[in-house]
């Protein structure tokens, strides 16, 4: 361990100025053992610092190299883990702990030892020493240190040292010194004792030396001496001089404490009157009041243009008084609360002279508005109420200053301004209301039987009686078509597509008519009480408003943020509610109106409400003409599948005549009707899917009951039934073109043309029946094994046989057969659809396909026989054709 603490000092640390005092060999603890050495050190130069130097063995060779380097004095605490056992282990904690194993307990305490010694000569600070055996941490001799000059205890070369380490290596200077001396004495490596001889006697010349120059010395001491007496007494009497200075000095001191303290007094003095004259000055300018604006609260005008905004300043200068931000102390004054008090008066005076005036406006409104009723009466208009509205919006402003300043007047005016307008809009709807139905039904016999009467002039609906439809009363027009089949040719009264036209344009100029004055009144409502829109996306939910009847609104005045706007929404739409609370009761009487005169107005309805109903979304979901519109517009739909049901019913329901021919079915042409009335009406609307739904629904009805009603038909063919209507049904929806029904389409035409194929083949049978039922034996037996050139054996069917049947059927009688055939499928079908033609072409096809049939089993049976049919395909051809032109 000796060799490498000189290798260290000589490598490491003499380059660097320091001195290697204390060296430990150590590994980290827990990790792979590496081996390093801390080493203790201190600097050669003035100030001498202190350092743990963590030194290693470079991987590239022998040497060593300095890897990390600790100041003592960041050093808190040294921990030897046990002072009792024996414990390589050890810590130091400078920056964070380092946890240290060392190759025996010995170099660890001589380590330990060394620190504390190094901290006890230089630093002098606190470190912890835990877990440390009190034996190593003993008291550095103190006898050294009192001996030394102050000058000389930093001295590091000094010999406490000694005490640190038994070795001391030579300085450059103490090295050259002794060369110098052995260079005199070249005998001294020989002869040892003559060296120390010669040392020792001048070292006793240079003592005699020394005392001789003590005692030559000690005259000039004792007039050293007397010098520093008669200095003392200069001393003494300048310090007499100086006390009676410094008592002359005190009074003045005095005197001038005074005079600093009289100037921070009145320094103060003026500081305070600087403060409260600006305080003075703050509560004079705001919160004095012009004359002009208190003459203007108590006595202004409030009905021309002038006083009203004389009022708003006032007002608005009032509100600014009576909300300054006092300083605290302020309110304390018994000027500043006479001048609260005072503002609290003109306010109350002014909210109070204020709301009269607008109830009497409103008041006067009310009458004024009622006098323009009768003009109104015959004409499908509503009064307009934007030159009220435009009066009403220069108190806007005080409206708002009513509102922050005194709630509960603001809360009155608002109910009493609801309470007026909903008795006038209510008269005035109803008014409206009852002219559109008058012009929907005529002031007429048809009115009267529709639940409408005439009372002093005056039309008014019987509300009761449209209540009261039923699924006959709603689809009158309907049952009256379907009984056509029981009644004979019975006339009925449909309306006609003007009278559906006039239907369409007064409803769609109801909605018109309501949809400006909604908005109208809640865009005022808005303005006028100030209360803020906020318009929520499509599709929010829109909360179910409360009745306001005899309660108050909610006082959400003071609040900020998203959750006052909900309110001052949900407010709007409560006094839009209380306002307009007929408009609903109204639109659902009037729809059922036009229900009971015809059910197909539903579809007018249901279109004209569809689209305003998304107009009014797209402006705002959440406002009350949204809402009401949609609440109606549930209503028409429910009008509108309920139109669809009674037409499926009355399908299901009608009956058919046992003694006329059937022909087109009424509910089949009634679905024509509907589809080109519908296809007309629905044309680029928003609700196309609703009547594609009731398309699949009223098809499948048709298809179901024309399959019922050729069932139960005696008196025309099943196959006539089905083939007629089934034309009619492919006609009609390839004129049409309607996308969701092309499925339906196909099927109509294959349902047609199965029919019309089984019909012809059932109808030719008759003609040539005995020759059919020959040739289906003959196929018969050929079926049965037969071969075909044997058939001609059978005795049943022999050629005498065949020339028997064949003679039976020369041309005139064919011809007779053919002629009777189409007299009986001229009565089967109906003149409507008009398909005698292609029925009577369609069975010269098949009578030509069967008459060559019958020629290829006798030319396959009876080969050679020359047996040949009484006529020719030309003879068939011309058959058909005199006998269609004859008819």
């Amino acid at each position: 361990m000796t060799a490498i603490k000189h290798a260290l000092q000589r490598d490491i640390f003499t380059p660097n100025d320091e001195r290697l005092l204390s060296i430990v060999n150590v590994c980290k603890a827990g990790k792979k053992k590496r081996n390093c050495f801390l080493c203790a050190t201190v600097t050669t130069e003035r100030p001498v610092q202190v350092n743990v130097v963590k030194v290693k063995k470079s991987d590239k060779g022998d040497f060593y190299k300095r890897q990390t380097a600790w100041a003592l004095r960041d050093l808190a605490v040294v921990d030897a883990k046990d002072a009792i056992k024996e414990n390589p282990e050890f810590d130091l904690h400078f920056d964070k702990v380092y946890k240290w194993v060392a190759s025996s307990t010995a170099e660890k305490n001589t380590f330990i030892s060394c620190i504390w010694k190094l901290n006890q000569r230089y630093l002098r600070k606190k470190i912890d020493f835990i877990n440390v055996s009190s034996q190593l941490l003993e008291e550095l001799p103190k006898v050294a240190e009192e001996s030394v000059p102050s000058g000389e205890n930093q001295n590091v070369a000094g010999g406490d040292e000694e005490v640190v380490d038994e070795y001391q290596e030579l300085n450059a200077r103490e090295e050259q010194d002794i060369e110098i001396m052995m260079e005199g004495c070249e005998y001294a490596i020989s002869n040892a004792e003559a060296f120390a001889d010669k040392l020792s006697r001048e070292l006793q010349v240079l003592d005699g030396a020394n005392i001789q120059s003590i005692m030559a010395s000690e005259k000039q001491v004792n007039i050293l001496m007397k010098l520093l007496d008669e200095a003392l007494k200069e001393v003494d009497q300048i310090e007499v001089k100086l006390s009676s200075y410094e008592e002359m000095l005190q009074s003045v001191k005095e005197q001038m404490d005074q005079i600093s303290e009289s100037n921070h007094l009145i320094h103060l003095s003026n500081t305070n009157n600087v403060k409260l004259l600006s305080e003075i000055e703050f509560l004079v300018n705001h919160m004095d009041l012009a004359k002009g604006h208190i003459k203007a609260l108590q006595e202004g005008d409030l009905s021309s243009s002038r006083g009203i905004e004389a009022c708003t300043n006032a007002a608005d200068a009032l509100l600014q008084c009576m909300n300054v931000a006092l300083q605290p102390g302020h309110d304390m004054l018994h000027a500043v609360q006479q001048q609260q008090q005072r503002f609290s008066d003109l306010r109350e005076q002014f909210a109070r002279r204020l709301a009269s005036h607008l109830n009497n406006v409103f008041v006067q409104q009310g009458h004024d508005q009622s006098s323009t009723l009768a003009q109104h009466s015959v004409e499908l208009t509503l009064p307009n109420h934007h030159p009220f509205h435009r009066d009403l919006l220069r108190y806007a402003k005080l409206m708002e200053w009513l509102k922050n300043t005194d709630y509960g007047k603001y809360e009155g005016l608002t109910k009493n301004y609801m309470d007026y307008l909903s008795r006038l809009y209510e008269r005035e709807i109803k008014d409206f209301f009852e002219v559109a139905k008058i012009k929907m039904t005529g002031a007429t016999k048809e009115g009267k039987k529709f639940g409408l009467h005439g009372s002093s002039g005056k039309l008014t609906g019987s509300t009761s009686s449209l209540n009261k439809l039923s699924v006959q009363s709603s689809g009158s027009r309907r049952s009256q078509s379907s009984s056509l089949l029981d009644m004979g040719n019975m006339s009925t009264s449909d309306l006609d597509v003007a009278d559906r036209t006039k239907f369409d344009k007064i409803f769609e100029q109801v909605l018109s008519e309501l949809e400006p004055l909604c908005l109208s009144e809640q865009d005022f409502i808005s303005k006028f009480f100030k209360l803020q829109q906020h318009l929520s996306l499509p599709g929010t939910a829109v909360g179910d408003a409360e009745e306001m009847d005899g309660g108050t609104l909610s006082r959400s005045h003071n609040a900020g943020g998203p959750q006052s706007i909900s309110s001052e929404n949900h407010m709007i739409r409560q006094m839009m509610i209380k306002i307009f609370r007929c408009v609903e009761p109204e639109l659902n009487n009037l729809i059922a109106l036009g229900d009971k005169i015809d059910s197909f107005n539903s579809l007018y309805m249901l279109v004209k409400m569809s689209h305003h109903v998304w107009t009014a979304q797209n402006v705002d979901p959440t406002s009350f003409l949204s809402t009401t519109l949609g609440n109606v517009l549930v209503t028409v739909k429910r009008n509108f599948d309920k139109c669809i049901s009674n037409q499926i019913k009355l399908m299901e329901d009608v009956k058919i005549s046992k003694k006329s021919k059937v022909g087109i079915l009424p509910f089949v042409a009634e679905f024509e009707e509907f589809a080109a009335l519908a296809e007309s009406i629905f044309k680029n609307a928003e609700r196309r899917g609703d009547l594609d739904k009731a398309y699949l629904k009223l098809i499948r009805g048709v298809f179901t009951n024309v399959e019922k009603v050729a069932n139960e038909s005696q008196k025309t063919p099943r196959d006539v039934v089905m083939m007629e209507n089934f034309h009619h049904i492919f006609a009609t929806l390839s004129r049409l073109k309607i996308s969701c029904l092309e499925a339906e389409k196909k099927e109509a035409k294959q349902k047609y043309t199965d029919h019309l194929q089984s019909y012809v083949i059932y109808s030719l049978g008759q003609p040539l029946e005995k020759l059919n039922h020959f040739f289906e034996g003959v196929e018969a037996r050929v079926a049965q094994g037969v071969r075909e050139e044997e058939v001609s054996y059978q005795l049943a069917f022999n050629k005498q046989e065949l020339r028997k049947v064949i003679k039976e059927y020369p041309g005139k009688e064919v011809k007779k057969g053919l002629d009777n055939l189409y007299k009986k499928v001229d009565k089967h079908l109906c003149e409507e659809e008009n398909l005698l033609q292609v029925v009577w072409h369609s069975m010269q096809d098949e009578f030509i396909r069967q008459y060559k049939h019958f020629e290829g089993l006798i030319a396959r049976c009876y080969p050679g026989s020359g047996i040949t049919m009484e006529f020719t395909i030309q003879d068939i051809l011309d058959y058909f054709s005199s006998i269609a032109q004859s008819h």
